[in-house]
């Protein structure tokens, strides 16, 4: 699923850089704290993701999608 955001209105042109670093920290945490939190589903499901779309005799080559 890829949620589309509108940059441009969440980060308008013009922020300081003290600005845009403390939002990317605040982001970074996020993201940081989210994959500890859930760290065995994401494991899981990126496993079979690779299950389901690499094939084990060429891993450099991805499965169509039914």
């Amino acid at each position: 699923m890829i949620i589309d955001i509108d940059i441009e209105t969440l980060f308008p042109e013009g922020l300081s850089d003290e600005a845009i670093s403390a939002v990317s920290d605040v982001l970074y945490e996020i993201a940081m704290q989210w994959e500890n939190r859930h760290y065995h589903q994401l494991k899981r499901y990126r496993k079979q993701q690779e299950i389901e779309f690499i094939d084990p005799l060429k891993p450099w080559l991805r499965k169509k999608p039914d």
